[in-house]
């Protein structure tokens, strides 16, 4: 099962070191990472996203709250958050297909952000599962390269990870 762990930290070196550390000596591999500042400039928030069982995830979230620089760890529930991941993707584009991508682009709300004598780059901005579904529907054209940064996310409503 995949799990979304928010974890907000002490905004200071070598605390991405010690949690990434943590998941490497239980085997736990990283899908994704993102980590950025919060409005209190002290401090970082931490999304990890990663498959696992219960028991793993529960051990984890127990050995994140010993760490010092770790200020409080939140497993995100399936649904009651939002998540978002930035995309840029370089597809081959030669001009008698050129039509078809554009319409691919528009139907999924992407956006083209370059575009050269045989290829389009595409920016797109949405949850993994339609990220994923994009990559699909562009494979037959010929991806040349994909750059994904880390699933953000935040929880619905008026509930928070906060201090």
């Amino acid at each position: 099962m995949q799990y979304t762990l928010s974890i907000l930290v002490e905004n200071q070196a070598g605390v991405l070191s010690k949690i990434s550390g943590l998941f490497s000596r239980r085997g736990f591999n990283i899908d994704s990472l993102a980590v950025g500042v919060t409005n209190n400039p002290d401090v970082s928030r931490i999304t990890i996203v990663a498959n696992g069982d219960e028991y793993v995830v529960e051990q984890l979230e127990k050995q994140l709250n010993k760490l010092i620089p770790v200020i409080k760890v939140k497993r995100l529930d399936e649904g009651n958050f939002i998540s978002r991941e930035l995309t840029l993707i370089k597809v081959h584009c030669p001009a008698a297909k050129r039509a078809e991508i554009i319409q691919t682009v528009e139907i999924m709300q992407a956006k083209i952000v370059d575009v050269a004598t045989n290829c389009v780059t595409i920016e797109y901005c949405e949850c993994a599962n339609r990220v994923n579904t994009l990559i699909d529907l562009l494979k037959p054209y010929g991806i040349r390269e994909i750059v994904r940064t880390g699933t953000v996310a935040i929880d619905r409503g008026t509930a928070s990870v906060s201090v």
